[in-house]
């Protein structure tokens, strides 16, 4: 009887936030080691079939650098990074494609098994994610930067209560496919939808102070905050695209933003439906 009760308090907890999200965007970013282990990934992606039975509309930014580093490895071909920014000829082009487009078959098989309904799509197509030739001192390749989104495929989609899986791929006006950094892509349409939420899922706890001390842990940060600590170098490397992110996505009005640990069973659940949470969340003020 205990348990039973304990379970009803947790549904109660979670009902003014089920309440207040019904029918809003969430943009969630998912990639990296994570998405390649299948007991995380399964867990995930549960939390994204129960946030659309819920009423909320998720919208799923994936990347693949992994996969797309290992396949390169077997055939051969040397990865090259500048600045965190992979070099894209059009061979590294290819592979990343190919790459993207099987991962994205992969969460659209695994949320249809799991009882949601899914649409895979390529940022390329029709042009939902406009790019043009990143520009700067060094010369990257086929790697875009983001000028624009268009939103209308995936708005149509929402309205049928599909969940929408899009692969970080762009379009320039020039023809040509863009390589483009998946954080930067998933901001981009999460303002471009006016969405809620952004949730960036990565594979450490969230943001420290100092990452040595499990105490420091961050559970809320402001956009002045987040930028000290960047400038500061407590915030490095990988998880300066996710907070950047996090910061752009603000800065155009998305309402609130998160950094969580996928690796924590039901980490999305918990983020969003309970009072305590269990990320960083970073807000405008």
């Amino acid at each position: 009887m205990e348990e039973a009760i304990r379970k009803a308090e947790v549904l109660l907890e979670a009902l003014p936030y089920i309440k207040k999200f019904h029918r809003r965007i969430f943009v969630i970013k998912y990639g990296g080691s994570i998405l390649g282990d299948d007991t995380i990934r399964h867990s995930v992606l549960e939390d994204i079939v129960f946030l659309s039975y819920m009423g909320i509309k998720p919208v799923l930014v994936h990347g693949g650098g992994p996969n797309i580093s290992e396949r390169m490895r077997n055939s051969g071909k040397k990865a090259e990074f500048i600045n965190g920014m992979r070099v894209t000829d059009e061979e590294t082009l290819k592979i990343v494609e190919e790459e993207l487009s099987e991962i994205n078959d992969l969460i659209v098989s695994d949320i249809k098994e799991l009882g949601g309904r899914a649409l895979g799509l390529s940022g390329k197509d029709n042009r939902i994610i406009q790019a043009q030739k990143k520009q700067g001192p060094v010369d990257l390749g086929l790697v875009g930067e983001i000028t624009g989104i268009n939103n209308e495929v995936i708005l149509e989609e929402l309205k049928g209560e599909t969940v929408v899986v899009i692969c970080p791929m762009g379009r320039g006006s020039d023809k040509k496919t863009y390589n483009v950094n998946a954080d930067e892509a998933a901001s981009h349409i999460a303002w471009s939808l006016a969405a809620e939420k952004l949730v960036v899922l990565t594979d450490v706890k969230g943001i420290m102070r100092n990452p040595q001390d499990k105490e420091s842990f961050l559970s809320t940060l402001t956009i002045q905050e987040a930028r000290s600590l960047i400038n500061d170098n407590v915030i490095q490397e990988g998880m300066i695209p996710k907070v950047e992110a996090c910061i752009t996505a603000l800065e155009k009005d998305v309402k609130k933003t998160h950094i969580i640990d996928a690796r924590t069973p039901h980490g999305l659940l918990l983020e969003i439906f309970t009072d305590q949470g269990i990320g960083t969340e970073i807000v405008r003020s």
